[in-house]
């Protein structure tokens, strides 16, 4: 029933010009505008698209809240960093990243977070 439906994900920012300042200028995504909520619309690929939903009341979670998958993570790494993202690196049990990148099975991955402290991150499938 909804396999083909289009997602629209919906994240809590303190700030909606902040905020879309680093996901329209930063990370490059459509921005679509502000609706009649006062949310800031973002068009993502596929149709689907991203809300940021600004309230005094946002905290980040602590967890990967997008992924972003890419074709090459190295190239998007070095193009986000040349815009002024941040990316984090971990050396953790099960969870290393060498030049801020993890191989995870079947996925390479790369984490950065927003102004509010969103986690966030873009993921390269590996050939099988």
């Amino acid at each position: 029933m909804l396999r083909g439906a289009v997602v629209t994900s919906i994240l809590q920012v303190s700030e909606g010009i902040k905020a879309v300042e680093f996901y329209r200028d930063r990370l490059g995504l459509e921005y679509k505008g502000r609706n009649t909520e006062g949310q800031e619309m973002f068009a993502l690929g596929g149709g689907s698209s991203l809300v940021l939903m600004p309230g005094t009341s946002a905290e980040p979670t602590g967890r990967t809240e997008l992924s972003f998958e890419v074709g090459d993570i190295v190239a998007e790494i070095r193009d986000l960093t040349g815009k002024g993202v941040r990316f984090a690196d971990y050396d953790l049990p099960g969870l290393r990243t060498v030049e801020h990148v993890c191989v995870l099975g079947s996925e390479k991955a790369a984490w950065f977070t927003d102004p509010d402290g969103n986690i966030l991150c873009l993921h390269e499938l590996l050939p099988a």
